[in-house]
């Protein structure tokens, strides 16, 4: 897309970019990053991170669930 800045105009060239969040249990977390990477690679850049972090809680509003129970 093209911006103007102060008077001249600037094609800007970004990557698109889009995040996902996605809690699973630990029995899921290979699978689910696999299945990221054959989704997402391409070998251009752009194809993104996956950045795996603990949770320390997850509460179902709903039910009241905690924990794996609650992540389903």
């Amino acid at each position: 897309f093209t911006e103007t800045y102060r008077g001249v105009i600037h094609e800007v060239n970004l990557l698109k970019k889009i995040r996902l969040e996605i809690a699973v249990n630990e029995d899921f977390l290979e699978p689910t990053i696999k299945a990221i990477i054959d989704g997402a690679k391409t070998g251009k850049i752009g194809d993104g991170k996956i950045f795996v972090m603990d949770m320390s809680e997850c509460i179902r509003i709903r039910t009241g669930e905690r924990g794996n129970e609650a992540i389903g």
